[in-house]
């Protein structure tokens, strides 16, 4: 597409481009958030990895949009859940129990900001930055 075409039909594409991407993304994410909520069925970092790459290749795309919120919205939660995720790691070494609360409300978290991601997205509505 090029970069001076600002036609409303091209607006209208890119923005729906950007909406299939957002869903892609926040879907790859939902399966992850699932699997890190549930026991034993953890689908892999593999999947949140692809995901976060697909976001910082196209967030680009979206500056200036309602959609750049889902993007920094995703790779701000992404690399938050990392963090956190290993500032915690050290419980698991010291107690079982604790390591598994700290991870629990970590993936809970998760899977919260990814759903009231999707719902806004849902709505076309922009997340609070």
């Amino acid at each position: 597409m090029n970069e001076q075409d600002t036609s409303p039909a091209a607006d209208s594409e890119r923005a729906q481009s950007l909406k299939t991407v957002g869903w892609l993304s926040y879907a790859l994410h939902l399966i992850v958030a699932v699997g890190a909520v549930i026991p034993g069925t953890q689908p892999g970092v593999a999947l949140l990895i692809v995901a976060l790459i697909i976001d910082l290749v196209k967030r680009e795309e979206a500056a200036g949009t309602w959609q750049a919120s889902h993007f920094r919205w995703r790779i701000r939660t992404v690399i938050w859940a990392a963090l956190l995720y290993l500032l915690t790691a050290p419980l698991w070494l010291a107690l079982l129990i604790p390591g598994m609360l700290a991870w629990a409300a970590i993936s809970i978290w998760f899977l919260y900001r990814i759903i009231k991601g999707m719902v806004a997205m849902n709505a076309s509505q922009p997340l609070p930055t």
